[in-house]
């Protein structure tokens, strides 16, 4: 049995599991509520299953009542963490190109986007050769005479110099035909007769650009799949380009599902506040997704099926509802819809009732727990793969790091922990039940924690979060 204190940091399920594997029964399968509202023992799981789910007969009876002895269907087995990922992933891949064929973007659109060509260079670079500093241009061995009038960056090609002479240039302004080098203007000095010496070695060339030092026009200079960042725009503009062909983003709609939800003030009569209508669109914009609609529907099957059967969103994700209970609409909506399921819970914790499936060949759903943390772990387990796969962006590279203090796990499932980084250590945070947020808003990743849980100075591999790289090091609240 383990100990009181043991349990301290656990949510109630966790805590329970513990409890009965101590007392050596088990947990029986995937239990509703976590992450979610109370469910119903042995109910079905109205839909078509997919890859990765075990198949459960939809639309049987549930429990009987006092002395019927038949018995409860059986629930589905959960997917295990790791497989449950790389379905969502091949998931993304089985969508037909023409769903994603490429488009052409201004360079002001296309920040966070993936290249969908190659970036060749359309001119070479620089395309003429410049001066690399402020200073003299200069033809053959000093002294030199210097013209009057100097040569500015934007200019037309300025007058060949001569054996003797040498004239005033900018940075970036063309070099003069003829011209042996640039001095700097920190290496020359006049004489009173206005001839200019050098009052250091010179070497033929020195701090001139020559035409085609970066690349030749038609070279290479990114490979298709590159992630357009501040300095590709850069690149692609000196390289000619004002548009990019890329892979555009997936579009996403984001569908709030309860009653007892505020969208302001402080809770009250029941009611609670909407943590996830404002946290879920821009972590998924951080995942690549065109965010085009957060809607909120309340518990109302028929607003539900209309909105699914209505969307244009490649991906769309739901809160809450993903279990059994009697307002929890999205399975039978699934079924209504004949939607595939390919992922139907998941053997990780927080969030082990979340689901993915398949509305149509280009459109999948992604059902989060209501739970807010529960919620962030199916968003990292199922939407991030899905995403990233769709949107074209690269898997990033696993990682671990050493733990700096034990994580009680869960007997059977993955269970993801809030973490910051300190000293090369990944540090548990506190607060990591599946309704809590103060863990995750002081994270900078999330340790994946094997069943049995995680000693000190253990190997745990770490999910980024969007926002790691701008953490304030040394701050931690939790």
């Amino acid at each position: 049995m383990t100990a009181r204190s043991d349990l301290d940091d656990l949510g109630v399920e966790e805590a329970l599991a513990l409890v009965n594997e101590g007392n050596g029964s088990g947990t029986g399968g995937a239990s509703g509520g976590q992450g979610d509202r109370p469910t119903s023992e042995g109910a079905s799981v109205p839909a078509r299953t997919g890859e990765g789910v075990y198949d459960v007969e939809a639309d049987q009876p549930g429990p009987g009542t006092k002395g019927d002895l038949t018995p409860a269907p059986a629930r589905p087995r959960a997917t295990p963490w790791p497989q449950a990922r790389a379905i969502a992933e091949r998931a993304a891949r089985q969508v037909p190109r023409t769903a994603q064929a490429p488009v052409s973007v201004p360079l002001d659109a296309a920040l966070g986007l993936v290249l969908a060509a190659p970036l060749a260079a359309l001119t070479d670079l620089p395309s003429f050769d410049t001066s690399a500093m402020d200073g003299w241009a200069v033809a053959g061995p000093g002294p030199w005479d210097v013209r009057e009038a100097g040569v500015l960056a934007g200019h037309a090609q300025p007058e060949p110099l001569t054996d003797g002479t040498a004239v005033r240039i900018a940075t970036g302004a063309r070099i003069p035909y003829d011209t042996t080098a640039v001095l700097r203007s920190e290496h020359g000095r006049t004489d009173d007769k206005g001839r200019l010496h050098a009052t250091r070695d010179m070497s033929h060339g020195q701090d001139i650009r020559p035409r085609g030092q970066e690349c030749r026009s038609g070279d290479q200079l990114l490979p298709i799949g590159t992630f357009v960042t501040p300095a590709v725009l850069g690149l692609a503009a000196a390289a000619g380009y004002d548009t990019l062909a890329a892979i555009p983003r997936p579009r996403a709609e984001v569908l709030v599902l309860g009653d007892e939800l505020l969208t302001e003030g402080l809770p009250h009569d029941g009611l609670i506040r909407d943590a996830l209508g404002p946290m879920l669109p821009p972590w998924l914009r951080s995942l690549g997704a065109d965010v085009i609609a957060v809607r909120r529907l309340g518990d109302d099957a028929d607003a539900l099926y209309a909105a699914l059967k209505n969307s244009p969103a490649e991906i769309v994700v739901t809160t809450g509802g993903t279990a059994s209970g009697p307002v929890d609409h999205v399975h039978p909506t699934l079924h209504r819809l004949g939607a595939e399921l390919l992922v139907n819970g998941v053997q990780v914790r927080p969030g082990h009732p979340m689901l993915l499936a398949r509305i149509k060949e280009n459109q999948h759903l992604v059902g989060l727990p209501g739970n807010p943390l529960a919620a962030v772990s199916g968003l990292l387990t199922l939407a991030e793969p899905l995403l990233r796969t769709l949107a074209g962006r690269a898997a990033p590279e696993p990682y671990t790091l050493p733990l700096k203090d034990e994580v009680h796990g869960h007997p059977h499932d993955t269970r993801l922990i809030p973490v910051v980084v300190r000293g090369y250590r990944a540090v548990p945070l506190h607060y990591n039940g599946p309704a809590m947020l103060r863990g995750i808003a002081a994270a900078e990743a999330l340790a994946v924690v094997p069943p049995g849980g995680a000693r000190p100075g253990q190997e745990l591999e770490l999910l980024d979060l969007p926002w790691a790289a701008a953490t304030e090091a040394g701050v931690c609240f939790t």
